[in-house]
């Protein structure tokens, strides 16, 4: 199958390359654009860091984790595509020069982008957007001075590109990959090929090709099914589509459960967060991710799909066992719904470092309270167990009972009833039990109006 899109501005038709062939690797080997550097190969540094535009707009992604198909009716911009035909600086990278942004250079072209992108979109929140970009001699005081003094400037009359609307054949059952147009035809596809692997941002699937060098054997891309990236807000819930991108998650969160949407903020990079579905962050089971243990305490429940078959499941009853989902051969996520409540969700993420870092254990209270007593409570954690789980004999310890400092000391041996988490690299075991219950008294001091936030309090 043929694929379609720009790069720097030329069509680019592609049919020799394994559908696992990465981006990165084809632009420094067949296209001889170098600038695109190859750091950690995982998402994490961003040295590969280029700009991917669609109908939606402009987002900075991580080449090195990016499969060509993903590309397929998009427009690329590599560092060597953010200056102008005739040589002219973009304002971002005069801007570095003027501020001495650039030492040893390898990651100065992955800054670049991740500038240029945030300056085409007008986001001037340059800590977050240089989140994902690693910089271990120059110091990152000059390149968010860099960010700073372009952020005024017009944005290029080059940077606008119009991605192409390549035609896209249906899936067939002995094509290597394929690029399904809908949730119907991915179904169908499926069903034939109930052993393949689906793909949304690759956010994890690009690395069992990079690092474990692992045959993904028939796969299919989802970027092209629109219907699997609607969200709909009813009366009675919210219905969230398996492809919709975590950054965008983290703007619905932001309207009905803002500390979801703060969490999600540390979710990875901008760069990882604009690749990562919802979907893909549920399915591959992980007992360490960060979504879950939110979408459990709101009681979320999930959308199945086998075929023409679907089923709907309380999210917690998703996950049997470590690296066991209940999920049949040929089924995929559709989709995810949360009632509609009144916001008392409350997320905390436990890590080494603020941004970029894997949990700990990520604990999340959604506790109702009327008249003084607990009338209900859900606990959902993560990094804890083997899987995402409730701390259900918590729950029934606190049900009933005075919302009051010495009912969170009553509920201090419930933990272990709930909770035997292991040691590694980390956390101990007893540091997560411990902060686990720490946790717990976190939420009733902010319930009580108490700052507990590091980023909000003042010395």
């Amino acid at each position: 199958m043929q694929i379609e899109f720009l790069l720097n501005g030329e069509t680019m038709r592609v049919a020799d390359q394994p559908p696992t062939r990465t981006l990165l690797d084809w632009l420094r080997e067949n296209r001889r654009l170098t600038g695109t550097k190859e750091g950690c190969n995982e998402g994490d540094c961003g040295a590969c860091t280029v700009m991917v535009s669609d109908g939606k707009g402009a987002r900075a992604l991580n080449a090195c984790i990016l499969f060509l198909p993903q590309l397929h009716g998009k427009a690329v911009r590599t560092v060597e595509g953010i200056s102008g035909p005739d040589g002219a600086l973009h304002p971002v990278q005069q801007a570095m020069v003027d501020h001495h942004g650039s030492q040893c250079g390898f990651c100065t072209p992955g800054f670049v982008v991740s500038m240029a992108v945030a300056h085409l979109n007008g986001a001037t929140d340059h800590d977050e957007q240089l989140a994902g970009n690693l910089c271990r001699c120059t110091g990152y005081a000059p390149i968010i001075r860099a960010a700073q003094a372009a952020q005024t400037a017009p944005v290029p009359d080059w940077m606008a590109d119009k991605p192409p609307v390549p035609a896209s054949p249906p899936p067939e059952a002995d094509q290597p990959f394929a690029l399904p147009r809908s949730a119907d035809e991915l179904a169908a596809w499926y069903s034939n090929n109930p052993g393949g692997t689906l793909i949304g941002g690759a956010t994890d699937v690009g690395l069992w090709v990079t690092k474990q060098m692992r045959d993904l054997g028939p796969v299919a891309f989802l970027g092209g099914c629109d219907d699997l990236k609607t969200i709909s807000v009813t009366d009675t819930d919210i219905r969230i589509g398996a492809g919709v991108t975590i950054t965008d998650l983290g703007a619905l969160m932001q309207e009905h459960h803002p500390d979801f949407a703060a969490m999600i903020r540390r979710y990875g990079s901008v760069q990882v967060r604009n690749a990562a579905t919802l979907g893909g962050n549920i399915a591959n089971g992980s007992p360490i991710g960060d979504g879950p243990p939110a979408l459990i305490a709101l009681g979320a429940s999930l959308h199945l799909r086998r075929a023409g078959r679907r089923r709907v499941i309380a999210l917690e009853d998703f996950f049997v066992d470590y690296g066991k989902q209940d999920r049949k051969e040929g089924e995929f996520v559709e989709a995810i719904s949360i009632p509609r409540q009144p916001d008392r969700l409350k997320c905390y993420k436990v890590s080494k470092r603020f941004d970029q870092d894997i949990s700990a254990l990520c604990g999340c209270f959604n506790i109702t309270v009327e008249d003084g007593i607990v009338t209900g409570a859900r606990i959902a954690f993560g990094g804890m167990a083997g899987t995402p789980r409730r701390a259900t004999h918590v729950e029934d310890t606190l049900i009933g009972q005075s919302w009051d400092s010495d009912t969170i000391t009553t509920a201090w041996e419930a933990w272990e009833e709930d909770f035997q988490p292991l040691s590694d690299m980390r956390a101990s075991a007893q540091y997560r039990l411990d902060a686990a219950r720490g946790l717990l008294a976190r939420y009733y001091h902010e319930d009580q109006g108490t700052q507990t936030r590091v980023q909000a309090v003042q010395a």
